[in-house]
C-alpha cells in the first residue's frame, strides 16, 4: 500500500492561516526545540529531575546520585546552565543549582509527571 497524498484541492486559506500561525510562534518553537534538544539527553533529563524534586543540588552530591564524575555532571550542568533551564549560587566555596522555572515550563508537565510516578513507587 502507498502512502501518498491524495488530496484533490488545497485550501489555500487554511494553508495561509497555518504559515501565519507558524511565523507568529518562531521564536517560541526555536525555544522549545532548544529545550527538548537538552532535555533529550538521559542524564541531562535525570539532573533535572533531580533538581525538580530536591529544589537545588551540588556537583558533588548529583554526581553520587548519578553515578558518574563531577566532571561529566558539571559538562552537563554547563549545557543546562547555556541553555537557561538552570542557574547556579555560590554559598562559600560549593555551587548549588536549580530550575530557571520560567524556561522550564514546556517540560515541567513532563518533570512533575515523573516526580508523581516517583512518589507513588515509594508508597507502594
Amino acid at each position: 500500500m502507498s502512502k501518498t497524498c491524495i488530496r484533490v484541492l488545497a485550501d489555500p486559506v487554511q494553508i495561509k492561516e497555518c504559515k501565519e500561525s507558524l511565523h507568529q510562534i518562531d521564536d517560541q518553537l526555536d525555544q522549545a526545540t532548544q529545550i527538548f534538544n537538552l532535555s533529550g539527553n538521559p542524564m541531562r533529563l535525570k539532573i533535572l529531575f533531580l533538581l525538580h524534586k530536591e529544589g537545588e543540588m551540588c556537583p558533588c552530591d548529583l554526581s553520587d546520585v548519578l553515578d558518574i564524575s563531577v566532571g561529566g555532571v558539571s559538562q552537563h550542568l554547563r549545557k543546562l546552565k547555556d541553555g537557561k533551564l538552570v542557574k547556579d549560587k555560590k554559598v562559600g566555596q560549593t555551587v548549588f543549582y536549580s530550575l530557571v522555572e520560567t524556561n522550564i515550563q514546556i517540560i515541567k508537565p513532563v518533570l512533575d509527571g515523573l516526580l508523581l510516578q516517583n512518589q507513588k513507587e515509594v508508597i507502594s
